[in-house]
């Protein structure tokens, strides 16, 4: 079981990925941007993946609604804040500092206040988890950690590759 939600897993960001590359009408990736389609289907993904590896009984379905829904709330929220984010970086305009922390600001307390309803659904489905479905579900969790630091890493090497200008060299 473990050896297919692995699977699963490792292949659906690839699958994602693809997706994205051909999501374009010239078949071109859209510089590396998801459309809310792909997002939703990597999502999918996730969900899927992570119900698979827990194989719950009839007593917990019952629990899990609550759970894929703040998924899928925070998910949708991400995609969101990822839109504004490319789109304040591709408009040209001087950059207040002080409204950037603020902004910064506004979004962690947002983020906070997502994780605390995931972590306020997940509470009853995993107080009610066997010992082998915890195991499962920190395996799925430490695949997931490791994808997105591989992701994170391989974007920063896209995007030092992309812009020869550090934040850190400019004049403060």
């Amino acid at each position: 079981m473990i050896g297919i939600v692995t699977a699963l897993f490792v292949v659906g960001a690839p699958m994602a990925y693809a997706q994205q590359a051909t999501s374009s009408p010239s078949g071109a990736p859209e510089n590396g941007r998801m459309s809310q389609a792909d997002f939703k289907m990597l999502t999918d993904i996730r969900v899927g993946v992570i119900k698979a590896a827990l194989q719950l009984t009839p007593e917990q379905e019952k629990l899990w609604p609550a759970v894929e829904d703040a998924i899928r709330a925070r998910a949708e929220t991400r995609y969101r804040r990822l839109t504004v984010l490319r789109e304040r970086m591709d408009q040209s305009r001087d950059v207040d500092p002080v409204q950037l922390v603020r902004q910064r600001s506004d979004v962690l307390a947002e983020r906070a206040a997502n994780l605390r309803k995931l972590a306020d659904a997940w509470q009853p489905l995993y107080q009610s988890l066997t010992p082998d479905q915890k195991t499962r579900l920190r395996l799925v969790t430490v695949y997931a950690i490791e994808g997105l630091r591989a992701g994170v890493e391989n974007r920063r090497m896209e995007m030092d590759d992309e812009d020869d200008v550090d934040v850190w060299d400019l004049p403060h």
